[in-house]
């Protein structure tokens, strides 16, 4: 194989993009944070812009790699964000009216609730889509509104603050010199492709997510899976809102998780799953949400108004899309970075009439 060849099958695969855009934007960095990629440590614990990158983006991968799933059967979920400050608020408010907030069995249990609390929201919305068929953007609009009202009433429209420190763990302490966060994104990662990749599982994602009637009429239980799908969303939601509310030992109704839906799109975009549902790629979702983080922190670190900070998101976000699109890059590089070219069928050779055959003659 010749290095053009190797050089159009890497173009071609469905991470080169958003990875490239990902080393551009840390690039980036360079010129304004001479040590950007300097990596410190203090006290045991990892210090740095890359770790603190990975940091801040635990909470959106999270919740990206849930709305992979949902994404992947057809479906989306709107309702991330007000699952992110329910769980927060839930397992705060808990803590904060023990008389010992450290104690380990309250904390758990504040975590259990919190974590039930956003089951169930995961089943709602599983249950209005595959059960009701209702469709998805409607379905989870109503947690989306109704969710932040909820919060707003559990904190008393306050901001409550606990002072724990087994909580303060979960995504603001360190372990083995890294964040912890870090390991929990990890495993759920590793959990979700092992489940998908290694199983049948993904298959059956798919599989919905490209024909749900075919599906159901081949003997597979669609509306389980679309419920799943969502709980596991809302699940992955629920512990992101944990990391939020502890890496700030507060609980906020109104701004925890605020937009992180739409940022855990893009990431699912980004990362090169189709929104009209079918196969999907839990990796290119974490590199996607990295990108999205990496671009935050661009645009704090280079200077960029903070009124104008979403219209340079977007056009960043624009552009990587666009650079994904086989189209566009045959339009604007030419063929060789385009998509792949598929070669013009051969004419059919006519065949003699003598050697042609024989028509049955129906007496």
């Amino acid at each position: 194989m010749t290095t053009t060849p190797r050089w159009r099958a890497l173009t071609h695969h469905h991470l080169f993009w958003p990875v490239a855009v990902l080393v551009v934007l840390l690039l980036v960095n360079v010129p304004f944070t001479p040590d950007f990629f300097a990596i410190k440590m203090t006290d045991g614990h990892l210090y740095g812009s890359l770790v603190s990158i990975v940091l801040f983006g635990s909470p959106l991968i999270l919740v990206a790699v849930g709305m992979t799933l949902v994404i992947a059967t057809g479906g989306i979920d709107l309702s991330v964000g007000a699952v992110v400050a329910i769980t927060g608020a839930l397992t705060c408010s808990y803590i904060s009216d023990q008389a010992d907030q450290s104690a380990l069995s309250g904390v758990f249990l504040a975590l259990g609730i919190g974590l039930v609390a956003a089951i169930v929201c995961g089943l709602w919305n599983g249950f209005l889509v595959a059960r009701m068929g209702i469709q998805p953007i409607i379905a989870t609009l109503i947690i989306m509104v109704a969710g932040r009202g909820v919060a707003q009433l559990i904190t008393d429209g306050q901001i409550i603050t606990v002072n724990s420190e087994p909580y303060k763990l979960i995504g603001g302490g360190y372990w083995l010199t890294l964040p912890f966060s870090i390991f929990i994104v990890a495993a759920v990662v590793a959990v979700t492709v092992v489940l998908t990749r290694r199983t049948a599982l993904g298959l059956l994602v798919e599989s919905v997510g490209g024909n749900a009637e075919a599906s159901r009429l081949v003997g597979i239980r669609s509306m389980r899976i679309k419920i799943m799908v969502y709980v596991f969303c809302a699940l992955c939601a629920g512990i992101a809102g944990l990391m939020i509310s502890s890496n700030t030992s507060a609980a906020d109704g109104n701004n925890a998780g605020l937009w992180i839906e739409l940022d855990a799109i893009l990431a699912v975009v980004i990362g090169g799953t189709s929104l009209l549902g079918g196969r999907f790629s839990i990796g290119g979702t974490v590199v996607g949400a990295l990108v999205i983080q990496t671009l935050t922190t661009t645009i704090y670190t280079i200077g960029v108004p903070t009124q104008t900070n979403l219209v340079f998101k977007a056009a960043v976000v624009i552009i990587v899309c666009l650079m994904q699109s086989p189209k566009f890059r045959a339009k604007v590089f030419g063929a060789k970075f385009g998509g792949k070219q598929t070669p013009a069928p051969a004419p059919a050779e006519t065949a003699p009439a003598a050697e042609a055959s024989p028509k049955m003659e129906v007496s």
